[in-house]
């Protein structure tokens, strides 16, 4: 069974940091590209950024670049997200997701974690 479990979402304080875990099982996470999105409430699943399949290559938002930091371990079946300097606009509901293919467009993703919540508030 294919699933795609993610952790490590919470309630932070601005400038604060966390690292999103999603774990792949029933497949193996190297075959893919991973791609990180965000949803607020009202809004549209966002790109955050992706890193490509032997993780030698990322790609991010601007609004993220500097702070955000995507790295994965294929021998783990696992990726990470290293998220930095939060503010309250990052605020939003994350989804890790696999495609064959590095792109932006959510459509573009086969397998989506179930998404964990990350709040930034002071």
């Amino acid at each position: 069974q294919l699933q795609f479990v993610e952790s490590g979402g919470g309630l932070v304080q601005p400038g604060g940091s966390l690292r999103l875990s999603c774990a792949a099982s029933g497949f193996t996470l190297g075959d893919y590209a991973i791609g990180w999105f965000r949803q607020a409430p009202g809004k549209e699943r966002e790109f955050v950024g992706l890193i490509n399949k032997s993780g030698k290559s990322t790609f991010y938002t601007d609004s993220v670049k500097g702070r955000f930091t995507i790295s994965r371990d294929n021998a783990k079946n696992t990726v990470y997200l290293q998220m930095n300097s939060l503010k309250a606009e990052d605020t939003a509901v994350y989804y890790c997701a696999a495609g064959s293919v590095n792109a932006v467009s959510p459509h573009q993703y086969d397998y989506w974690g179930q998404g964990t919540q990350v709040t930034v508030s002071s």
